[in-house]
C-alpha cells in the first residue's frame, strides 16, 4: 500500500495547537506543525535542528531538562498555566502555557523521541491575573470604606465574612446563619423577616437592624444583599455587605429631636405672633380711635382761640395717631397673610389694574400722574392678593415721586416659560427718586426704610408683604433702578396654579 510521507505532516499541520516531535539524545526536531513554527518564532527552517538550538532559552528555564527527564524516563510530564519567556524578533515576551512532554516508545518498547503538545493561554491567564487584582483592589476597597462582606450558602448555613463584618455584628470568623440571627434586637426581627420575604420576588434583600453586643449595648446597621439561583431558578446564596449607620442614626435622631424643638418654638412664635396681632387690632385700635377722636374735638373746641404753635401740635398728633393706624394695620395683614387659605380664582389683571385706578383716583389727580398700561392676561390667585400686591407697587410709585415732576408709572408685560411653566413676567416702572442699586434687596425686608417717616409715609411692610404674596403664589418680585433715576420692579407669576388653594 502507498503512503504519502506528507500525509502525517498535512495532518499534523491541519491541528491548531503547537506540535513538534524531538528524537534522541540531542531532542532533533523531526516534526513541527505550523502552530509549533509560530509559537517559537524563529523562522521555518527548524527541522533537522536540534530543540535547544531553536529555542535555546528554555534551558534557563529547566524546560530543556523536562523533556529530556521524559526521554529518559519515559514518564510523561504535564504543565500548567507555566509562564515561558520567549525571544522573538529579539525581543522576550512573556507567555503562558498549558503543554506536556510525552515519551515516543519503539517497538522494543525503548523511549527514541518525545511529543511535546502545547496551548497557548496567555491571554486567558493574563485576564484571571486582571481578575484577581480586580477583587483584590475591591476587597481593599470594600475594606477600607468600613463596609463588611458576606457571603451565606442557603443549604449548607455556612457563612463567610470579612473582618469588618465581624467587627460590626461583633463575632467571630467561625459563625453561622443562625448566629447572626440570634445578634439582632428582638425588635428588629420582624423587619428582617419582612425584607427577606420581598426579597424572594425582588432578589435584593434591604434593611436597617440593630445589633446587640455582649454588654446590652447595640449597633445600628444597615444590611444589603442579594440572592443568586442557579439555572434552574432555586436560591442557592446570598451575597452582601453590612454598613455601620449608628453614627447617621444617632446624627438623625438628634436633628428629628432640634427639628421637633424649633417646630415648637415656631409653633409658640407664631402663637405670640397672632396674640400680638389680636392685641394690635383689638387692644391698640381702640385707644388710637380715641386719641383721633378728641384731639378733633379739642381742634374743633379751641380753633378760634388758639395761637399757630399750639395748631401745630394737633396737627402733629394728628399725623402720628394716623402713622400709626397705618402701622397697626400692616402689622395685621403682614402677621396673618400666611394663616388664612386663599382660594383660588381666575383674574383678569387688567380689571385689577382698573379698580387700583380708581382706589387711587385722588393722588393720581393730586400729582397730575400719568399710568401707561399694557393689556395684561389672566392668571389664577388669590384675588384679594394680588389686588394687594399690584395696589402696593402702584401707590409706591406714586408717593416716591420727584417734587418737581409728574409721576409716570408704565406697566409692561411678557410671557415667559420657567422650568415648563408658563408665566406671565410683569414690569412696573417709573420716574421717581429711583433706588441704589445696593438696597435693590433690602427694600423687601419687613420695616426697612430708605428714607425718614417725615420724608415720605409709610410703615415700612408695603414691600415685604409685595414678596410674601409673590412668592405664596409661587412666583417672585425683584427691583432695580438708579438713584434719582426712577425705578423698576419686575413680577414674575405662573399663568396656573397646581392647586386649588394657596
Amino acid at each position: 500500500m502507498y503512503r504519502d510521507p506528507r500525509l502525517l505532516q498535512n495532518i499534523i499541520d491541519a491541528i491548531p495547537l503547537p506540535v513538534g516531535v524531538y528524537v534522541g539524545d540531542n531532542l532533533e526536531i523531526t516534526l513541527a506543525n505550523n502552530a509549533m513554527i509560530k509559537t517559537w518564532g524563529k523562522g521555518n527552517d527548524v527541522l533537522g535542528k536540534t530543540y535547544l538550538s531553536v529555542v535555546p532559552e528554555i534551558e534557563k528555564q529547566q524546560i530543556l531538562d523536562e523533556a529530556l527527564g521524559v526521554l529518559k524516563s519515559g514518564t510523561a510530564f504535564h504543565a500548567v498555566a507555566k509562564k515561558v519567556d520567549l525571544v522573538i524578533d529579539g525581543i522576550i515576551k512573556e507567555h503562558y502555557f498549558n503543554y506536556s512532554f510525552i515519551p515516543l516508545f519503539d517497538q522494543d518498547g525503548k523511549v527514541y523521541g518525545v511529543l511535546n503538545t502545547g496551548a497557548d493561554i496567555t491571554d486567558l491567564q493574563r485576564a484571571k491575573e486582571e481578575v484577581l487584582k480586580s477583587n483584590e483592589r475591591l476587597t481593599i476597597a470594600i475594606e477600607s470604606s468600613g463596609i463588611g462582606s458576606y457571603e451565606i450558602d442557603l443549604e449548607t448555613k455556612k457563612i463567610k465574612t470579612s473582618g469588618n463584618f465581624n467587627a460590626i455584628c461583633s463575632i467571630g470568623s467561625e459563625t453561622t446563619n443562625d448566629d447572626l440571627i440570634a445578634k439582632l434586637h428582638p425588635e428588629d426581627l420582624q423587619t428582617r423577616e419582612k425584607a427577606h420575604k420581598e426579597a424572594v420576588i425582588s432578589g435584593k434583600i434591604c434593611y436597617e437592624a440593630r445589633i446587640l453586643n455582649d454588654d446590652g449595648s447595640y449597633r445600628w446597621t444597615k444590611i444589603n444583599g442579594k440572592i443568586i439561583k442557579d439555572k434552574d431558578g432555586l436560591a442557592k446564596t446570598i451575597i452582601g455587605i453590612v454598613q455601620d449607620i449608628h453614627e447617621h442614626k444617632e446624627f438623625q435622631d438628634e436633628l428629628k429631636k432640634q427639628v421637633a424643638n424649633r417646630t415648637n418654638e415656631l409653633t409658640r412664635s407664631n402663637s405670640d405672633l397672632m396674640h400680638f396681632a389680636s392685641v394690635v387690632s383689638h387692644d391698640l385700635r381702640e385707644p388710637l380711635r380715641k386719641i383721633k377722636i378728641f384731639n378733633t374735638l379739642l381742634r374743633n373746641d379751641i380753633e378760634d382761640n388758639i395761637n399757630d404753635k399750639s395748631k401745630k401740635y394737633l396737627h402733629k398728633v394728628s399725623q402720628s395717631a394716623q402713622r400709626m393706624e397705618n402701622i397697626i394695620e400692616g402689622i395685621l395683614t403682614y402677621s396673618t397673610l400666611d394663616k388664612t387659605l386663599q382660594v383660588i380664582e381666575t383674574i383678569n389683571l387688567n380689571e385689577v389694574i382698573e379698580d387700583i385706578k380708581i382706589d387711587l383716583e385722588l393722588i393720581i389727580k393730586e400729582k397730575d400722574a400719568i399710568l401707561v398700561t399694557c393689556d395684561l392676561p389672566q392668571i389664577q390667585g388669590a384675588p384679594i392678593l394680588i389686588n394687594q400686591l399690584f395696589y402696593n407697587l402702584i401707590q409706591n410709585a406714586l408717593k416716591f415721586s420727584k417734587a418737581d415732576q409728574p409721576p409716570r408709572v408704565v406697566i409692561t408685560s411678557s410671557t415667559i416659560v420657567i422650568d415648563g411653566q408658563d408665566c406671565v413676567q410683569i414690569k412696573i416702572k417709573d420716574n421717581g427718586i429711583g433706588i441704589d442699586p445696593k438696597f435693590a434687596e433690602k427694600i423687601f425686608t419687613a420695616f426697612e426704610r430708605l428714607h425718614s417717616k417725615n420724608e415720605y409715609e409709610g410703615n415700612g411692610l408695603g414691600l415685604a408683604l409685595c414678596r410674601k404674596i409673590a412668592e405664596r403664589h409661587h412666583g417672585k418680585i425683584t427691583a432695580a433702578g438708579e438713584k434719582d433715576n426712577g425705578a423698576e420692579f419686575t413680577i414674575t407669576l405662573p399663568l396656573k396654579q397646581k392647586t386649588e388653594t394657596i
